[in-house]
């Protein structure tokens, strides 16, 4: 544990990619920063696997593009099918960037690549310091730890995860609610002889499951189900892939390298800023883990406030990320809604729109923007 010093020009709470990529930008700015994370150590658990294109821009400027991309897995094409009828597949690899795919990469080695960039420019993370309370004046904001330390900084920015204590203390609202089904996550090496490039959704009549290639030749799985076990085993995955799955090329779970259950939530802060005190990512807004556009929007809500704080122009971040959000909360508020529709007519409806909407190039490469993020930001 490092001793804190006693101020700086902004305290970030909050170590995850959102918090990494703030510090790093802020730091490589020649600002002076505190990042603190009450975690002893990083994660090692993959969690948010998805990097889209608009992040890999944004990420260009941190310099850590490249080393992401030598990292992770290249997935040109995002496929929706049901069962083994193809109904839908989106293309990303004609998009205006010099990223057109998507980017397999566990969340661990993002963070681990950002780390090392705040590194390099010369920051570090202050841990095991849990922030307790915030409070702010005209002059500035001050961070308390549990261990009875503070920094006094000109602003404070919650980093913090769902249950931001940052969020808490500005006395913030976070409004929305919770999907009453609960996300299997899993990562597992398969047998597996559909296409190795595409990330792919599932639709049947028991649910939807997610199948996305890592790198070592492993697979990220998602799948909706009523009540998640705490850590779904190889027999748990199995029967999810068996039940909604591919049928003419069945899939084989041979090892479960991590496994976990989650709830998911759809909610938004109520504002972005009070006084001193800022938000960015899932302190500011989560939402279902359709389209991975969480962590992404999170990375990309930190290159923005960095760049307005270094210029002097923050009080226009809430106008330009907020809504943002809103947008993104709607978009996968409705495609989970329609992925997890329980009624056969509905279904087929959901179906037949898709396969209409799959042979319209032009949708398809609006759909190819949004879920890239492309349409944010230029």
């Amino acid at each position: 544990m490092t001793k804190l010093p006693a101020a700086a020009d902004v305290v970030i709470v909050g170590a995850g990619p959102t918090g990494l990529t703030l510090a790093a930008s802020l730091t490589a700015g020649g600002a002076d920063v505190v990042l603190l994370e009450k975690a002893a150590e990083g994660a090692n658990t993959s969690r948010a696997a998805v990097v889209h294109a608009r992040t890999l821009e944004v990420l260009d400027g941190l310099k850590v593009s490249g080393e992401l991309v030598k990292r992770g897995v290249i997935v040109p094409t995002f496929t929706v099918r049901d069962r083994d009828r193809v109904l839908l597949s989106v293309p990303f690899d004609d998009l205006p960037t010099a990223h057109p795919y998507t980017l397999m990469v566990p969340q661990n080695v993002t963070e681990e690549i950002l780390l090392g960039r705040l590194r390099d420019l010369g920051g570090q993370v202050h841990r095991p310091y849990e922030a307790v309370a915030v409070a702010q004046d005209e002059a500035g904001a001050i961070v308390t730890t549990s261990t009875g330390e503070s920094v006094r900084a000109r602003f404070v920015v919650g980093t913090d995860g769902m249950h931001s204590v940052v969020r808490e203390q500005a006395g913030v609202g976070f409004t929305g609610d919770s999907y009453a089904q609960s996300f299997v996550l899993a990562d597992v090496r398969l047998d597996w002889e559909l296409s190795a490039d595409e990330v792919q959704l599932f639709f049947s009549a028991a649910g939807l499951v997610v199948v996305a290639p890592l790198p070592g030749g492993r697979h990220r799985i998602v799948a909706t189900v009523d009540d998640a076990p705490e850590h779904p085993d190889a027999g748990d995955v199995q029967a999810l892939l068996d039940a909604r799955g591919p049928q003419k090329t069945p899939a084989r779970v041979r090892e479960i390298v991590w496994s976990s259950r989650f709830r998911v939530h759809h909610r938004l802060a109520d504002h972005y800023r009070a006084g001193r005190i800022f938000l960015a990512g899932d302190a500011a807004h989560v939402h279902s883990p359709a389209g991975g556009q969480g962590m992404n929007t999170g990375i990309q809500d930190a290159a923005d406030l960095a760049r307005r704080i270094l210029d002097g122009t923050e009080d226009g971040y809430e106008a330009a990320r907020r809504p943002v959000a809103a947008g993104v909360v709607e978009m996968t508020d409705r495609m989970t809604r329609a992925a997890t529709a329980g009624n056969p007519a509905v279904r087929a409806l959901r179906n037949t729109a898709l396969a209409v909407v799959g042979h319209n190039a032009s949708v398809r490469r609006k759909l190819a923007m949004r879920l890239s993020e492309l349409t944010v930001g230029h």
